[in-house]
């Protein structure tokens, strides 16, 4: 994977079918309900009937793909939280103990867990974990780029891979969610770059830091942005001066998926941010794109706002993982079995307003 593929792969993704849309309007006001009362339930149904290019959409197979990472800036004291939890986290992933393999399980995804960064040597048999690694942590970005530009490369390349593999086993509705130490910091700064927004709008407390700890994590972000000095209008150099291997992986997830024509849905803050980037990349992206909740964390609303999209949910979360993923997951699939499965009047014999 090179740029220049990056780039052109970007320039293939093509909108979701505006004319399907209307026709699943059509469908959608004339089911045996008043017109609009199944509220946002339908504006999903409809973009998910305009992805998939059919009025009455499905969703056969649900995958999340969690990807981990880690991050240099821990060194400066921005997570209560050592790194050492990454690695531990994720074999809690693969062993289905954590949060997000109960609410998977609960919407009847699969959950891929993916190490693109981690610094940890995991065995090379290790089940359940996809060993894409593209480095050991990042750098610290308080001090100079967190990677390289062809580690950001790289790490979108993961992410494209993912999607392209998922297309391949028939999945058509993916969930995007990630863990690593120390991750909300390069995330407040892709905000603050790319929203234009001061440091002390885009940092929350990630793992529960108290109030100090939040004044030091904007002055961290702040010192980021000054020594690196990212361009809004270069995303891969956003990513590469001050984001993360998951992150640009998750970037590249968003992307590949869009070129694939599935629709993806976002976490929270950090699977937000990266999403963010995709977008900047490639504004294509944004029709495939779900964003499952409003996190908790306090630079998200800025976050969606820059997305421009509201959240399926609102249920003040901030894990992480893919859960809220899991969570929206599930309306989603809802929607597209009341545009599929629901009777119209016609069909039903029901009289409608008009008799």
């Amino acid at each position: 994977m090179t740029e220049k593929d990056l780039i052109e792969l970007a320039a293939s993704v093509k909108p979701p079918d505006r004319a399907v849309w209307v026709l699943a309007a059509e469908r959608l006001d004339n089911l045996t309900k008043p017109p609009g009362s199944l509220g946002r339930l339908e504006e999903i149904a409809g973009r998910i009937a305009a992805i998939q290019g059919r009025v009455k959409p499905v969703i056969t197979k649900k995958r999340i793909y969690t990807l981990a990472g880690d991050h240099g800036v821990t060194a400066e004291g921005v997570s209560p939280y050592p790194k050492e939890v990454t690695p531990q986290m994720v074999l809690n992933f693969i062993a289905g103990g954590a949060a997000i393999n109960v609410l998977a399980r609960h919407a009847g995804a699969e959950v891929r867990v993916v190490d693109v960064g981690v610094d940890f040597d995991f065995p090379p048999d290790t089940p359940g974990l996809l060993n894409r690694k593209v480095g050991r942590g990042t750098a610290n970005l308080a001090l100079g780029p967190a990677m390289t530009r062809g580690e950001v490369v790289a790490a979108m390349g993961v992410g494209i891979q993912l999607a392209d593999e998922a297309a391949a086993d028939g999945v058509n509705l993916l969930g995007v969610g990630e863990m690593g130490i120390g991750n909300t910091t390069p995330s407040a700064a892709i905000l603050s770059v790319f929203a234009g927004i001061a440091p002390e709008e885009a940092v929350g407390r990630g793992t529960g830091i108290d109030d100090a700890g939040l004044l030091k994590k904007a002055a961290v972000v702040r010192r980021g942005i000054e020594v690196n000095r990212p361009e809004q209008g270069d995303p891969l150099g956003v990513l590469e001066k001050v984001g993360g291997f998951e992150i640009a992986a998750m970037a590249g997830l968003y992307l590949g998926a869009a070129a694939k024509g599935i629709p993806v849905v976002a976490d929270g803050f950090i699977s937000g941010a990266a999403a963010l980037a995709a977008v900047r990349f490639c504004p294509e992206v944004a029709g495939y794109l779900f964003l499952s909740h409003l996190s908790g964390e306090r630079g998200h609303a800025a976050l969606v706002e820059a997305l421009g999209q509201k959240p399926v949910l609102d249920l003040n979360m901030r894990l992480g993982e893919g859960t809220g993923a899991a969570l929206a997951i599930s309306l989603i699939e809802a929607s597209t079995k009341i545009i599929s499965e629901m009777a119209t009047f016609a069909e039903a014999g029901v009289s409608n307003k008009e008799g």
